[in-house]
């Protein structure tokens, strides 16, 4: 699933391409896809409209258009969002297309079809429950060592998933979890409310240093993940864990181990994350 570099990464590469630009009309190709509104109203909510702002909120890509209506995209497993020039090629997994005034296409695509896409106006932001609940971004002003510090007391479950857990911190996935436990030095298993406040500050500057740095790399591609140019990512080329079961530490040699956390897959190195008893 595309995290927050990954979407931050189609959200900076599609805004150049489609600011300005109208919506001249929608080809739903697979209607179970809009969740909300009903199929005409989310067509007549943004067909005619100037695209004004691209926006990220978590792992949730937003179209702000002149009409305030915000176009919601959550990619989910195997979702894309591209833009695609008049008279080139377009993706076979093709199921949403937005035709532009100037000839072009803003395509979803998704193989999986499990993404989601909504219109929704302000005040309707609780009709997307996983929007309407995010915690606190990476990289934002208030994601805190103090915040932290003050959610994963009220935690009694495994660090792994109190980070996967959006209400907590949005934008995580299982790829930056892992590799931000691995920089700060914790166990994928070690119990939320057990975590100090030295680790809580380490465990702060990992996640920022994962992300911005996923982003430097336009994010990470093992299968599916392509920017909205159709670009692929290569963070991929610099993990320390994720992905990395049975190859040796980069920093300490021991072989890295995966194991289920929660039901998700969890790469660590068991020297470098020590379990303590």
């Amino acid at each position: 699933m595309p995290e927050m570099p990954e979407v931050e990464t189609i959200r900076r590469t599609l805004e150049k391409r489609i600011l300005g630009k109208t919506i001249e009309y929608i080809e739903i190709l697979l209607p179970r896809l809009i969740k909300f509104p009903e199929l005409s109203l989310y067509e007549k909510r943004l067909t005619g409209q100037k695209i004004v702002k691209m926006r990220r909120e978590g792992k949730y890509l937003i179209m702000q258009m002149e009409n305030n209506i915000m176009a919601v995209f959550h990619l989910r497993m195997t979702g894309r969002l591209c833009y695609v020039k008049k008279g080139y090629e377009e993706d076979k997994y093709k199921k949403i297309i937005f035709y532009l005034d100037n000839g072009d296409k803003v395509i979803y695509a998704d193989m999986r079809t499990f993404g989601t896409l909504y219109a929704i106006r302000e005040e309707e932001r609780e009709k997307i429950k996983g929007l309407y609940e995010l915690g606190c971004e990476p990289l934002s002003k208030d994601f805190t060592v103090s915040y932290l510090v003050s959610r994963l007391k009220k935690n009694s479950g495994k660090i792994k998933m109190f980070l996967l857990n959006q209400k907590n911190i949005a934008g995580l996935g299982n790829i930056y979890v892992d590799e931000a436990l691995f920089l700060a030095g914790i166990n994928p298993e070690k119990i939320s409310s057990f975590v100090n406040e030295n680790e809580a500050e380490l465990l702060c500057a990992s996640i920022n240093k994962v992300i911005s740095e996923g982003i430097r790399d336009g994010g990470t591609t093992f299968r599916d993940y392509v920017n909205g140019e159709g670009r692929k990512g290569t963070h991929q080329d610099n993990l320390f864990v994720y992905g990395r079961d049975k190859k040796p530490c980069k920093k300490c040699g021991t072989i890295i181990e995966k194991i289920k956390v929660g039901g998700r897959g969890t790469c660590f190195c068991p020297e470098c994350q020590k379990l303590e008893k």
